[in-house]
This record gives structure tokens, C-alpha cells and sequence, in this order.
């Protein structure tokens, strides 16, 4: 018990930064996935996508940061939204 007070302690604040990216992380994931309609499910996607970014940048890894901010958040959430608006127009149709 000690130890795990010990590592708290001892943290600096890129750590707190971490720790707190990674817990918006997981309720950003909850969020996606229990979402009643697609298009917030899809926005919850957006934005885990863009804070991934963020700790991808923290982690030191800016290509990896820039990857993901070019085809997570961009090119993919823009098709999701597509998809979507192209399925609802097809759906009022019939």
C-alpha cells in the first residue's frame, strides 16, 4: 500500500496529464459505444480520436500523432458522417 502512495507522490504534472487524458480516454470509448443514435456515436468517435492525438503528442510521438489526426479524425469520421447522411436520404426515399 505504501508503494502505490509512494507512486503518487512522486508523479510530476505530465503524469497528472496522462493519467487524466487516459481516464477521457476510456469514458470517451463508453460514451462511442452506448451511444443512442449514430451520429453522436460518431462524434464521440471524433473527439476519442482527437484526444488520442493529444496523448499521442505527449507520449513524444509525433508522427504517430499526425497519423492519426490525418486518418482517425479526418478521413474516417468525415466517411462515417457521409455514410450516414447517404443512408438517411436513401432510407426517406422509400
Amino acid at each position: 500500500m505504501s508503494s502505490i502512495i509512494e507512486y503518487f507522490t512522486n508523479m510530476e504534472l505530465i503524469d497528472y496529464l496522462s493519467l487524466f487524458i487516459s481516464v477521457l480516454l476510456l469514458i470517451l470509448a463508453f460514451l462511442a459505444i452506448n451511444a443512442k443514435s449514430l451520429i453522436r456515436g460518431v462524434m464521440f468517435m471524433s473527439s476519442l480520436s482527437m484526444l488520442s492525438v493529444i496523448a499521442f503528442v505527449i507520449m513524444k510521438a509525433p508522427d504517430v500523432a499526425v497519423t492519426e489526426a490525418v486518418i482517425g479524425s479526418g478521413l474516417v469520421t468525415s466517411l462515417f458522417v457521409f455514410t450516414l447522411l447517404g443512408v438517411r436520404k436513401v432510407g426517406h426515399k422509400s
